[in-house]
């Protein structure tokens, strides 16, 4: 499976949904640009699976529902069976309101896009998955904190999350606790009075101590682990 991007190589992208004209609309807006590259197509999450290991994708358009085995489980089994990681999992969803959005975020997607997204913008999320950033509305990071703020902090923290966040400088958990909150970089720059190339600098080193591949799975792991700051 993929894992980091390379540097000269075409994007490789699996496309996945049921529905064989939204396929062939997406290979369309995809396949005039010189730096992507569709590698296959799949109509549910079983032959995704499959498919990925054959043509080996690094980022995949994930439809959310699909007959059979639905894209949640499907991401499940592609970024949590990898031992690279798997291939970066965009979520494909007619509204952002998809009551499945967060279960697929926390399956590892890396974000999502609805299906009606402007060329442009499909193609330049693509690229940022691939580079390592994450594709998430303002709107669902603020339903994943309201989620977890009426649940409350986690009381369990297992070990293995514990020591990585023992890894953390304040600094660092500060950072990540401001990413919890669903802010920019520019945003936490003016937070922490600080330049935006030194957020940038602390969070790719939060995300390497934490484990995760982006600011999505950041979200994530700061609140089961209790690392929160309260929206405003």
């Amino acid at each position: 499976m993929s894992a980091d991007p390379v540097v000269g190589q075409p994007i490789r992208v699996l496309v996945v949904d049921d529905q064989a004209l939204v396929r062939a609309g997406f290979r369309m807006i995809l396949e005039i640009e010189p730096d992507l590259d569709v590698v296959g197509e799949a109509a549910d999450g079983e032959a995704a699976v499959a498919m990925a290991a054959e043509v080996s994708p690094d980022v995949v358009l994930m439809d959310v529902r699909m007959p059979g085995v639905d894209g949640i489980e499907a991401t499940r089994r592609l970024v949590g069976g990898a031992q690279d990681g798997g291939p970066r999992v965009v979520m494909l969803t007619t509204f952002d309101m998809d009551k499945y959005v967060y279960a697929a975020l926390q399956a590892g997607a890396s974000g999502f896009l609805l299906k009606d997204v402007q060329p442009e913008l499909l193609v330049a999320g693509i690229r940022a998955v691939h580079a390592g950033e994450s594709l998430l509305a303002p709107t669902v990071t603020r339903r994943m904190i309201e989620s977890f703020i009426d649940r409350g902090p986690s009381v369990a923290v297992d070990s293995a999350a514990a020591q990585r966040l023992s890894s953390l400088t304040a600094r660092e958990r500060e950072v990540l606790a401001l990413v919890a909150r669903g802010l920019s970089n520019a945003e936490i720059a003016g937070e922490l009075f600080v330049s935006e190339t030194t957020v940038k600098t602390h969070v790719g080193r939060v995300l390497m101590k934490i484990g995760v591949r982006d600011r999505v799975q950041a979200v994530i792991f700061a609140y089961e682990s209790g690392v929160t700051i309260r929206a405003t």
